[in-house]
């Protein structure tokens, strides 16, 4: 088994599965819901060569669309989804959310996707799965139990800047009558705090979002007049900022850029890597 290098040893987020030769994490309180299937690939277990090797989830970046879709339907039958169960959304940085249904299953893997510029799906559907990707940017997974819903959504540093996830949760608000206290929420693998650094025009962006006060727990100013930003800590405050319990955000804990044979990294691999892929289904 490859070594993973967790955050903290001691407090590992995540549950490590292979299933069918295929390698992919999972979120026990998501899991304990009972009303999901859901994961995050890794690299492991795909068909994909090179750079790519060897799950890439990406139709983009160069790879063989013949091996990419092997790819979909290794993953899918890991985790347990039908292949054209499946919907994708654009990872363009946007905080566009998106109410998709079954008549949207199989775009962007099947098919070509009906919709562009969504960075996040939300639905009440059972049997679609909704699928978002990365490779150093946030996954947010959203769990309404009450009313049986569900939201996937991609933040990069833009998408954190402008709250995707206080978006995402009002938009299943409006959607379903979400009360954000009832949600379960993840957030995934993506890059920490120790190998995020950024320039000052970030920071100036960032500063301008969150309050004065919270500056600190987000990031720090280096020699080199670079800063260390913390993604992680900023999408927590994001949730808590929509009303989400504490108790119900669950942390990485895993670093893709620390992870860099197990999880693609944009950042690691200087832009010359595959797509991991976020996976979340009413059963």
């Amino acid at each position: 088994m490859l070594y993973i290098n967790w955050k903290d040893e001691d407090d590992k987020k995540m549950q490590v599965v292979e299933r069918n030769g295929v390698t992919y994490l999972e979120f026990p309180e998501i899991s304990a819901t009972e009303l999901v299937i859901h994961g995050f690939s890794t690299r492991l277990g795909g068909v994909s060569s090179g750079i790519y090797g060897t799950m890439n989830l990406s139709f983009t970046r160069g790879d063989e669309e013949e091996a990419v879709s092997e790819n979909y339907r290794r993953i899918s039958s890991a985790l347990g989804v039908p292949v054209e169960s499946i919907v994708t959304s654009d990872q363009t940085h946007t905080t566009n959310v998106r109410l998709v249904g079954k008549e949207d299953r199989g775009g962007g893997v099947m098919r070509q996707r009906k919709f562009q510029e969504v960075d996040g799906m939300i639905t009440d559907e059972p049997g679609v799965t909704l699928a978002t990707f990365y490779a150093d940017c946030v996954p947010l997974y959203f769990v309404d139990p009450v009313h049986r819903a569900i939201g996937l959504s991609h933040s990069g540093w833009r998408g954190t800047k402008d709250k995707m996830g206080k978006v995402t949760v009002e938009a299943m608000t409006e959607a379903f009558g979400t009360r954000p206290s009832d949600l379960v929420t993840a957030i995934g693998p993506s890059i920490c705090q120790d190998c995020y650094e950024v320039s000052e025009d970030v920071i100036e962006e960032f500063s301008g979002a969150f309050e004065e006060k919270l500056h600190p727990s987000l990031f720090y100013r280096k020699e080199n007049g670079k800063y260390q930003l913390n993604l992680w800590e900023a999408n927590r405050q994001i949730l808590l900022e929509a009303g989400v319990d504490e108790e119900n955000i669950q942390m990485p804990n895993l670093c893709t850029c620390c992870n860099p044979e197990f999880l693609y990294s944009h950042r690691a691999s200087k832009g010359k890597r595959g797509n991991l892929g976020a996976f979340l289904m009413l059963k």
